[in-house]
């Protein structure tokens, strides 16, 4: 958990809390979808986490985040800023610096070839097939995507291209050459690798999740891509309602003081328990019980995926 830490506190800087605490996750803050003039350029993001902003500031709120190798489109600049849009639609200020520009005519990173997702929390990029010679390029989160440029066999290392071209090295034993559909019951054993994983508010990652990131990365294991925020999840047209005596693995739970304010969301794992990123407690992954205070009267929304 030390390293854990460490991890957080260099690449990032500090989303869903209790009402009594903050009540943020439906943001005022929060910048939605919207229809904007002109033509978009195509990106992709550089460091292993970036943050996105509120507005065009460090001073701002983070929003969301997007990770490494994740493609974006740049709708509006103001000065070293971006207004990105990232692939489920989210909108947030960031630093240009964050991003190298795909030039009209390239494709977009990652999106054909051999494509290799990181399998583990965390995996080092190396800049030769060597752990000992050099301190790691980068140290990626879980989901980021990498181009492979050599497979060499069945050795223990993967030669990639990076998003600013350069080459490296990674262990094969930290990648997914075929990353597959997950069932319910692989999602519930993917979420409990999790457990003790700090909570970040904005967070997307492994080096940090807010309780919608962490439950809108389950879901997309599952092949379904839903809302950021736990606001709009509830009330996404991919989920149907659940009564809370019918609940089944998998589904959704959305807590709050009510169903018009709904600021916690979590995963029913079964047996009456939940998983969640939560501030409660020791933040971080941890399982709890429906039945417990707060969580059983809080409980004001469940859904299913369709």
């Amino acid at each position: 958990m030390g390293i854990l830490l460490l991890f957080v506190l260099a690449i990032l800087t500090p989303q869903c809390v209790l009402p009594a605490q903050a009540g943020r996750e439906l943001r005022a803050n929060s910048v939605r979808p919207e229809t904007l003039g002109g033509e978009p350029t195509n990106a992709v993001v550089i460091l292993p986490v970036a943050n996105m902003y509120s507005k065009a500031t460090q001073d701002a709120d983070v929003v969301s985040q997007a990770i490494y190798g994740a493609n974006v489109a740049i709708v509006e600049v103001q000065g070293a800023w971006g207004k990105v849009r990232t692939p489920d639609s989210y909108l947030g200020w960031m630093p240009l610096a964050s991003l190298r520009r795909i030039e009209a005519g390239d494709k977009p990173y990652a999106a054909s070839g051999q494509v290799a997702e990181v399998a583990n929390l965390f995996a080092n990029v190396y800049a030769e097939p060597d752990v000992t010679k050099h301190a790691p390029l980068l140290t990626l989160p879980f989901e980021a995507r990498l181009e492979i440029i050599t497979q060499g066999g069945e050795g223990r290392w993967l030669e990639v291209r990076l998003p600013d071209d350069r080459r490296a090295w990674v262990q094969r034993g930290d990648l997914n050459l075929d990353p597959k559909t997950l069932t319910i019951g692989e999602t519930i054993e993917l979420a409990r690798r999790f457990l003790g994983i700090t909570y970040l508010w904005g967070g997307t990652s492994s080096f940090g999740f807010d309780c919608s990131g962490f439950t809108q990365m389950l879901v997309r294991r599952r092949g379904v891509i839903m809302p950021r925020d736990a606001d709009l999840q509830a009330a996404w047209d991919g989920v149907a309602p659940v009564n809370r005596r019918k609940l089944q693995p998998g589904d959704l739970l959305f807590f709050g003081d009510s169903p018009d304010k709904i600021t916690h969301t979590g995963m029913y794992i079964g047996h009456g328990k939940f998983i969640h990123d939560t501030t409660r407690g020791h933040p971080g992954v941890q399982i709890s019980r429906l039945k417990d205070p707060p969580w059983t009267k809080l409980l004001v929304a469940c859904r299913r995926i369709q």
